[in-house]
């Protein structure tokens, strides 16, 4: 006897975030894995404690990522409900860790390549979106449908950093425009699977992946402008 398609969908939903969530930490883990996770076995440089503070809550937040959908998925709603006042906590500092980190980089002219002052409208701006997308999954953190959506595309939307560090070649040397496709591309794949499988696009994952797709050239040609330049040299000065 088949089962109802609506069971059906919502367990094959639940699987979808869970392995989405994996597939994210999956990448930062390699991406950063020379660099910090494994830096004793590579030799990598000692790194400031700002960073390590940085690591570590970026680090907790998507190993939260995971686990909040392995408890939707296991139905223990209350305490998925519960363990989100933590998260708002995690996700505040992941915004303000996050900015002081990006602006000490550009102060100590430490960049991947751009000039640093340039370079720095990348990560500000992965956080302006970042904390738009987690906002707008707070306030709606009562309908479920869009509240799962706009978490996950948060998340998604700032692995750029973690892509550019895999220590494959052709991507460590593709340079921004590969960085951000590689994003766009985990983006996409995720709206297409959830709009095939409910039928669908989703207004959340509509509205949130083009945002995430929009910031990437925009603030490609924000950070040339000599605008950004006089609001960088403030911000840093």
């Amino acid at each position: 006897m088949n089962g109802d398609p609506r069971i059906v969908r919502r367990g094959v939903d639940q699987r979808f975030y869970t392995w989405a969530a994996l597939g994210a930490c999956i990448i930062v883990f390699v991406g950063f894995a020379k660099t910090y996770y494994l830096k004793t076995l590579s030799g990598a440089p000692e790194l400031p404690a700002l960073r390590h503070i940085h690591g570590l809550i970026m680090t907790l937040w998507f190993g939260l990522l995971v686990v909040q959908a392995r408890l939707v998925a296991t139905r223990r709603v209350a305490l998925h409900r519960q363990l989100g006042v933590f998260g708002v906590f995690v996700a505040a500092l992941v915004l303000m860790v996050g900015t002081v980190t990006a602006i000490d980089a550009a102060k100590r002219g430490s960049s991947p390549g751009p000039p640093p002052l340039m370079f720095l409208a990348v990560p500000l701006v992965d956080m302006l979106v970042f904390g738009v997308l987690v906002s707008a999954g707070l306030y709606f953190r009562n309908r479920t449908d869009i509240h799962r959506r706009l978490m996950l595309l948060s998340s998604l939307g700032i692995l750029a950093a973690a892509f550019a560090r895999i220590p494959i070649d052709f991507v460590k040397n593709g340079g921004p425009l590969l960085y951000f496709g590689l994003t766009d591309l985990f983006v996409l794949v995720c709206v297409a699977y959830d709009t095939r499988m409910n039928r669908r696009l989703h207004p959340a994952f509509g509205w949130g992946a083009l945002l995430v797709l929009a910031s990437h050239p925009l603030r490609l040609m924000l950070a040339g402008t000599s605008t950004w330049m006089r609001f960088a040299t403030w911000l840093t000065g």
